[in-house]
């Protein structure tokens, strides 16, 4: 029976020496072998895997057993190989041919398993047996020497076995497999594995036939030259090939990545590199030993597809940059097993960055630490190339770096560049402290990741600005503060809806109409976009400028209303109005299609308040607003809020309003900003904005006493005006500043009646330490003092009078006219005086 092989001379483990060969043939089986087909590829592809000598062992007759009927690599004598090894026995053939199984045995484990008889294998390093065919219908084994008494490592392993597979089909079809055909070499043959051997002192490459086919050089044009080869990869892979063409004297002995090739035809081709380092005895790097094969165009796999799919659907829901800082670390530190991750930005002509995971400052090297994040764009090289040609690069353990990044990777940097539309707006760094080999795989799936990540970037500053715009859009239209009041304390909270643009329709506001009475205000218009607020800006305006001139709560939200409708919007709103006496306790609500204001009693007992409402604001300009009134006690809470709190799609009104009242019933009424806080609960998902206006009422502590008086327009008015002023006076025990509180009086009802027309009314008030005369008219019009004083003016010179007079002064709009005031100081009255307030009319006596 012929058998086929051929033997190689020189020590074991000496890879790409070839030598003498012998055909084994008829019944001499020591007789000479005859060159096989292309032996220098195979001895080549053996060396890479670790195999001195690699045979195939088929099944012959019962008494035959296992046949060797082909070896390559060396003389099966010498490396401890018999001819023929029964079916049973002892031995690791026979063994894996009945299990079905691989074994893959040290040398100690070999002679420590396996010892005696003719039939065991005595081989001089580390064994391993792949079973032929299906365990149904076994065929034989193929068995290979290792060269190193390391064994066969996990990529060895896996190609071998793509090797025994290839030998299991080419025997599966012989017709005669007691003496089949050569099998060895087509089946190398047919995985299309090319070989080469590259010397590194050199750069000369010796490369076989596949290899040049793979790539597309023709064997005539090949000058043994490694950067030929190199010129055909597509620039990308380049950093990667440049790491096997240059290896580093830490680099691993067994290296295998991915890379493309651009034939001359422009096709882009995919190949597979599996490749040993060879060192000298001082450690350097010698020799590269390798195999080349070509893999299919559809490189990302299964699990690259889910984390695009899931960095997709991750950075969807990133919204700000926090998000994306967040989204970043979890898709490629975690994943690519990387010890560092960055963001580093482009902001005119610096570099900012803006993300760092880990945070820790520890993790970094020094010039991160003191000079980042604001560094010239010029003082990093690397970064302003990636910016500048958009392209991503890949700088393998060892690489020449900038000091400001050599400590961010040592053991590999990926400098990932961030297209957003039509530019680059920063650079994502991906680095490692152990050597990293960048497969293609992975490479594709960091080029992926930087444009997601680029793209998810520039929506997050975008949507950042945004809601940088809306929080200011909002401040400007709501109160800063809210004013002190002397009777009472006002607090209020306002939280934007948690999607889309946080800005909305509702609106809260307290307005402080005179000393002792103040508006407030809660309302809600439809929509939470730009034009709701700015709807909601003008509202908020015109019901403040309604309610200081004056007007009544019904007035006020009947202005307002016509005012809506006249802006043509299809926007409507809703509004709560409320007009409190701070030294009686009396409210005055009007409602215009908002919710019942919510009251907390003395006692704790909370309620809705029963107001008469009207339709919403915008709707019918004719619209009819009933005015309510309610008495409140001191230590009263008054409540308004708007339909965010109490209303939602899984939450009904009714049980948001009992709430929204266990809640008020619940908090502590001593601090309204607090009961605030508990009213709004949980901060977590809103579908509504939110807003809450709450006033404890307390009721004054000193009340003022007041006396009113009408001036008649008579000839000797503003006499009587003096003589009611001057009885008031006494009855208060007012002694000191009556003079000068007459003269003011004179001057106030003077001007009022020389320069206005219709009714004139007089108001006194003792406050504390203060008298304050008060002079009402019909004319919207301030006083005003002269431009020019001199000698010869006679006109403003009440006015003048009045503010030097006056320690405060002033004029404020009243609903018909206005009311112009001067403030004058005077001692403290005695206690028991008459505080019982008074009006006259034009009384001449």
């Amino acid at each position: 029976m012929p058998q086929h092989g051929d033997a190689r001379s020189g020590a074991p483990g000496q890879p790409g020496v070839s030598g003498p060969r012998a055909h084994v043939a008829g019944a001499k089986e020591s007789g000479p072998l005859s060159p096989a087909p292309e032996p220098t590829t195979r001895e080549r592809v053996l060396a890479f895997a670790g195999a001195a000598l690699a045979a195939v062992y088929v099944l012959g007759d019962e008494s035959e057993g296992l046949r060797l009927v082909e070896a390559a690599g060396g003389a099966t004598a010498h490396y401890g190989l018999p001819e023929r090894i029964p079916l049973s026995g002892g031995s690791p053939v026979s063994d894996a041919f009945r299990t079905g199984r691989p074994l893959w045995l040290t040398t100690g484990a070999l002679a420590f398993s396996y010892e005696g008889g003719a039939a065991t294998v005595r081989a001089s390093g580390p064994l391993g047996v792949m079973p032929l065919g299906a365990r149904e219908r076994p065929l034989g084994c193929f068995v290979v020497v290792g060269d190193s008494a390391d064994g066969f490592g996990p990529e060895q392993r896996r190609f071998l076995k793509q090797y025994a597979d290839a030998v299991a089909d080419r025997l599966q079809a012989e017709a005669d497999r007691s003496a089949p055909s050569p099998l060895l070499g087509p089946a190398l043959s047919s995985l299309r594995v090319g070989s080469f051997v590259l010397a590194l002192e050199t750069g000369m490459i010796e490369a076989d036939a596949t290899v040049l086919e793979l790539v597309g050089i023709a064997p005539d044009d090949f000058d043994s030259k490694a950067d030929t080869l190199l010129a055909q990869i597509v620039p990308e892979d380049m950093p990667t090939l440049m790491s096997v063409r240059k290896p580093s004297a830490q680099a691993p002995g067994y290296r295998e990545l991915e890379f493309r090739i651009r034939r001359p035809t422009g096709e882009l081709r995919w190949l597979n590199l599996s490749c040993r380092v060879f060192k000298d005895t001082d450690g350097s790097p010698k020799r590269v030993l390798g195999v080349v094969t070509a893999v299919s165009a559809e490189r990302q796999s299964t699990d690259d597809v889910s984390k695009v799919q899931w960095l997709t659907a991750a950075l969807d829901d990133a919204t700000t940059l926090r998000d994306v800082s967040r989204v970043v670390g979890s898709a490629l530190r975690k994943p690519l097993g990387a010890d560092r991750v960055a963001l580093v930005e482009l902001q005119d002509d610096r570099l900012v960055v803006t993300v760092l995971d880990p945070p820790q400052p520890s993790a970094w090297p020094e010039l991160w630490r003191s000079e980042w994040p604001d560094t010239p764009v010029t003082a990093l090289p690397t970064l302003q190339t990636a910016l500048r040609d958009g392209r991503i690069s890949l700088w393998p353990a060892s690489a020449p770096l900038e000091p400001g990044l050599s400590g961010v990777g040592p053991g590999g940097l990926a400098v990932l560049p961030l297209p957003a539309k039509s530019r680059v707006t920063g650079v994502c760094l991906v680095g490692w402290d152990e050597p990293h080999d960048f497969l293609p795989d992975e490479r594709s799936l960091l080029t992926a990741t930087a444009g997601l990540v680029g793209q998810a970037l520039k929506r997050a500053h975008a949507y950042d600005a945004e809601q940088e715009l809306a929080t200011l859009l909002q401040r400007s239209l709501l109160p800063r503060r809210l004013p002190e009041l002397p009777g009472g304390t006002a607090a209020a909270r306002y939280l934007p809806a948690k999607r889309g643009l946080q800005v909305g329709g509702d609106w809260y506001d307290v307005i402080a109409l005179s000393e002792t009475r103040v508006a407030l205000v809660i309302g809600d218009v439809q929509g939470h976009s730009a034009g709701a607020a700015t709807i909601m800006g003008q509202m908020r305006t015109a019901v403040r400028a309604y309610a200081v001139e004056g007007h009544p709560p019904d007035v006020v939200i009947s202005r307002a209303n016509r005012l809506l409708v006249g802006m043509e919007t299809d926007l409507f709103a809703t509004c709560c109005y409320v007009e409190l006496d701070l030294e009686e306790g009396d409210a005055w609500f009007v409602r215009a299609g908002h919710l019942s204001p919510l009251v907390r009693h003395p006692d704790g007992t909370t309620e809705e308040i029963a107001v008469e409402g009207g339709l919403p604001l915008g709707i019918l300009a004719e619209a009819e607003f009933p005015m309510s009134t309610v008495a409140l006690a001191p230590g009263t809470v008054l409540a308004l809020v708007t339909d965010g709190l109490v209303e939602s799609a899984g939450l009904h009104l009714d049980e948001g309003m009992r709430r929204t009242c266990d809640a008020l019933a619940a908090a502590d009424p001593s601090d309204p900003g607090r009961m605030a806080d508990d009213l709004l609960g949980e901060t977590g998902r809103r579908e509504d904005d939110v807003a809450v206006l709450l006033l404890r009422y307390d009721g004054m502590k000193v009340r003022p006493i007041r006396a009113r008086y009408v001036v008649w327009r008579l000839p000797d008015a503003v006499m009587h005006a003096r003589r009611f002023t001057a009885r008031t006076l006494r009855a208060w025990k007012v002694v000191e500043q009556v003079d000068t509180v007459l003269l003011v009086t004179s001057e106030l009802v003077t001007n009022a009646l020389a320069h206005t027309q219709g009714a004139v009314r007089v108001e006194l008030t003792l406050a504390a330490d203060r008298v304050r005369v008060a002079v009402s008219d019909s004319s919207p019009r301030a006083p005003a003092k002269p431009v020019i004083v001199d000698w010869e003016a006679t006109g403003g010179r009440g006015i003048l009078l009045v503010e030097a007079m006056s320690a405060a002064w002033g004029s404020v709009p009243v609903g018909g006219g206005k009311q112009v005031w001067s403030e004058i100081v005077v001692p403290v009255r005695e206690p028991g005086a008459d505080t019982g307030p008074r009006t006259e009319q034009g009384d001449p006596t």
